[in-house]
């Protein structure tokens, strides 16, 4: 996966690399699709959600730019692989998804396969978690109509934000980097994540 997937189509961060070598993706699928875990497609996760396909997390993992010493918040928490590769590149994460169904289940996974640094939320993400902010990085694995200025406003300086922004079917990946109280903007690539449900997202 790592080298035909990642390394062969682009994602050239080694810490990013070395997080996917290591975390054990199949325990975060049902296991009834295990034999699929490695294959480059997202995978049904119940409520409607999915596991995004190795390649979306490795792009949007290494545009985040993390250090050792970052924290991080993740909105969309699945079935915490996306939070698990994070906890490999920075001191914590904090991760929120609003099914309590799926909030359990990554919380067992992370908690059974070693990942101590992650804490799961269940609550309404897209609004972020303002009593722990500022963060080094946020992403969310869920496609917005638009970049919610909440989620801004918690990023501290030099923070990034990664996000796909767009319509419900086709979204555009973006990283907005916080400078000076300034907001710059890049286009990463073109995407199709489960839509953003929450106040600050689409209507459910």
């Amino acid at each position: 996966m790592v080298e035909r997937q990642l390394r062969a189509r682009g994602i050239t961060d080694e810490r990013v690399l070395a997080s996917m070598l290591l975390v054990p993706r199949h325990e975060f699928v049902p296991e009834e699709l295990r034999d699929q875990a490695y294959e480059d497609h997202p995978l049904a996760i119940g409520e409607n959600q999915t596991i995004s396909q190795p390649y979306m997390v490795a792009v949007m993992t290494q545009e985040l730019q993390l250090k050792p010493s970052d924290v991080v918040l993740e909105i969309g928490t699945g079935s915490g692989y996306q939070a698990a590769v994070l906890s490999r590149l920075a001191s914590a994460v904090y991760t929120i998804e609003r099914h309590q169904s799926l909030a359990f289940i990554a919380h067992t996974t992370l908690r059974e396969v070693g990942y101590r640094n992650v804490i799961v939320i269940c609550s309404d993400g897209s609004g972020g978690l303002p009593d722990k902010a500022p963060f080094d990085g946020i992403i969310v694995t869920a496609g917005a109509p638009e970049i919610p200025h909440a989620l801004l406003d918690q990023l501290g300086e030099g923070g990034r934000l990664v996000i796909p922004v767009g319509e419900k079917m086709l979204q555009v990946c973006k990283r907005i980097t916080k400078h000076g109280g300034r907001f710059e903007t890049q286009d990463v690539t073109g995407c199709v994540f489960v839509p953003l449900i929450g106040k600050f997202g689409w209507e459910i």
